[in-house]
């Protein structure tokens, strides 16, 4: 079911900018309710164009053509203003439960044409995380990124062999290791934005290895490396 609930919060996309984007969220709300309510108060200042409650209702919230007021400060492909640039989807949900059958249903229908609408790949898919690893950390752990990946509606990276890292002792950019600096460098040939090491692995993770712990290792280098299928 689609529904239209106007939200006041928008406003025109700057400098002629065109939808490339499409930001996943979820709304850490105790409600769709409270979440539609926030989306559409103007005091709040935050909007999305769409809002997918559990039961797989659809609330179009802000025209596409127009700025929805969704991702805040970040940046992918060493582009701010995200915006201006994107599509914003919010899911009703907490963080702490799975995501229904019926929400994730209604998304995989309103991606397809959402990405058909503007001309995007799957690469066009990310994480609120994705651009803001230092602020951000949603859709979360629960988010099924490999089942849009596997309908062609975002990316999953095969395993690369990643390259040797120098046999320089010399440690890279804030002091981070040779291991580290490929893995980042990976990232950012993605999209990914500059970030602490710690907070790229920690987004990185989120997104394709949500249950891994401990330091960078040779499975998040060969996974990073395979996402460079996918340039930005």
């Amino acid at each position: 079911m689609s529904l239209t609930h106007p939200s006041p919060n928008f406003g025109e996309r700057r400098g002629g900018a065109r939808v490339e984007l499409v930001v996943l969220h979820y709304t850490a709300m105790p409600s769709c309710g409270a979440a539609l309510e926030r989306l559409c108060d103007p005091g709040a200042e935050v909007s999305a164009h769409y809002l997918i409650d559990g039961d797989g209702s659809v609330l179009s919230l802000v025209d596409e053509g127009a700025r929805a007021w969704h991702a805040g400060a970040g940046e992918w492909r060493d582009a701010g203003d995200v915006n201006s640039r994107s599509i914003g989807i919010e899911l009703a949900n907490t963080g702490r439960e799975p995501f229904a059958e019926p929400q994730m249903a209604a998304l995989e229908r309103l991606l397809a044409g959402v990405l058909e609408r503007h001309g995007l790949g799957p690469a066009a898919v990310i994480a609120h995380s994705d651009m803001a690893p230092e602020r951000k950390g949603d859709p979360g752990a629960r988010f099924d990124w490999r089942r849009l990946a596997l309908q062609g509606l975002a990316v999953w990276p095969d395993l690369v062999d990643a390259p040797p890292p120098h046999p320089s002792p010399t440690r890279g950019e804030g002091g981070a290791s040779p291991e580290m600096t490929g893995f980042m460098s990976d990232l950012h040939a993605y999209g990914y934005p500059d970030a602490a090491p710690e907070s790229l692995l920690a987004a990185f993770r989120l997104r394709f290895r949500p249950w891994a712990r401990g330091p960078l290792d040779a499975t998040d280098r060969a996974m990073a490396a395979g996402l460079r299928r996918f340039p930005g």
